[in-house]
């Protein structure tokens, strides 16, 4: 789309700075805005031979010291470049507001698909299990990487990841809480009382999940895994379950519980654990760790949501899919208290 009056900058500013510091670029420059990108405004950007790139910048205003953190998603990406990971090319960084009035990077457009529905209904079905199977070769080849050959030894905290997590969503949650939940009320006393042994770290991505990779046209191929604002270094475990969550939610949460998975030609969960253990040279999670991961991302989900939600009340977020979002964060908890009381765990 247009560029929206609020995000609009000085363009040939910007045709300077590419011009200095973007190898190939051909003035003179066409900016566009993607519908997309809220939390850090996104614009396509075209030059004069039709060469494509994208400018991610932080948004204009007062904001928190640690938030929009456009060189942090820089930083690792261009780390990621010289790895087998699928990630854009990393062109460049500027801290230099008089440019486009706020910190920004440009990086590779990746011209292919995004794909929203999990059941792809525009994938013929024998080509779906290709897309699965691409989906978490990336994730695998993720958390195989060195981060500290890397030089990404300082981009998290190794260790105690999931504590660190619950701790902090919680405090999150109960800071806009605006009801009583109860299983709620039993996961925080639960999840910190029963945190798993293994504390592996490797760079994760936060938000690992197929709407966030672009993949190739045609091909089951992934071009460019995006949206890395909340990587840091993590615990894969925690990862691999949150990108699983999609076999324990129901269709009108965009999972995939309810759907024939035969009949889509799609895997099933167990097979995807097992095919992206194999590829990162793990072994599959035991069935009472794994179900600690399920439950912890749930958990994770409904803080989250309880937090867009409560946003939308005072007027900061104030969108029907905000407030559609208090729908949904008591659903997730008593799913989530649900997988501990199958696993036997409620008593404990």
């Amino acid at each position: 789309m247009a560029v929206q009056e609020k995000h609009r900058f000085d363009e040939q500013a910007l045709a300077r700075f590419m011009a200095a510091n973007v190898e190939g670029f051909t003035p003179p420059l066409t900016v566009e805005q993607f519908r997309g990108g809220q939390s850090n405004p996104t614009y396509r950007l075209t030059d004069g031979v039709g060469r494509r790139y994208v400018l991610r910048r932080k948004p204009p205003g007062k904001l928190l010291p640690s938030a929009h953190a456009v060189d942090r998603e820089f930083r690792v990406i261009a780390a990621l470049n010289r790895t087998d990971v699928p990630t854009p090319r990393a062109y460049a960084l500027s801290d230099d507001e008089s440019v486009v009035g706020t910190p920004f990077y440009i990086m590779e457009y990746c011209d292919g698909r995004v794909l929203w529905d999990p059941t792809l209904p525009d994938v013929p079905r024998e080509g779906r299990l290709a897309i699965y199977r691409a989906k978490f070769e990336s994730l695998a080849r993720l958390h195989l990487v060195d981060y500290a050959a890397l030089g990404l030894a300082d981009f998290g905290r190794p260790g105690s990841y999931v504590a660190r997590q619950i701790s902090r969503w919680g405090k999150q949650y109960k800071a806009s809480e605006t009801e009583k939940i109860e299983s709620m009320d039993r996961l925080f006393e639960w999840l910190p009382a029963n945190l798993p042994v293994n504390d592996e770290t490797v760079l994760v991505h936060g938000d690992f999940r197929l709407d966030n990779m672009i993949f190739h046209p045609s091909e089951p191929r992934v071009l460019g895994i995006i949206d890395w604002e909340i990587s840091t270094l993590g615990d894969p475990l925690a990862e691999l379950a949150y990108l699983c969550m999609l076999w324990r939610t129901p269709k009108d949460w965009n999972g995939l519980l309810g759907h024939d998975l035969d009949e889509l030609g799609l895997p099933t969960e167990a097979e995807m654990v097992s095919y992206y253990s194999k590829l990162a040279g793990r072994a599959a999670p035991e069935p009472a760790l794994w179900e600690f991961y399920m439950a912890y991302n749930l958990f994770r989900v409904s803080c989250i949501r309880q937090g867009v939600y409560a946003r939308s009340l005072d007027g900061t977020a104030s969108n029907v899919r905000a407030a559609e979002s208090g729908k949904l964060v008591k659903p997730a908890a008593d799913l989530a208290w649900s997988i501990v009381v199958n696993m036997g765990g409620a008593s404990r």
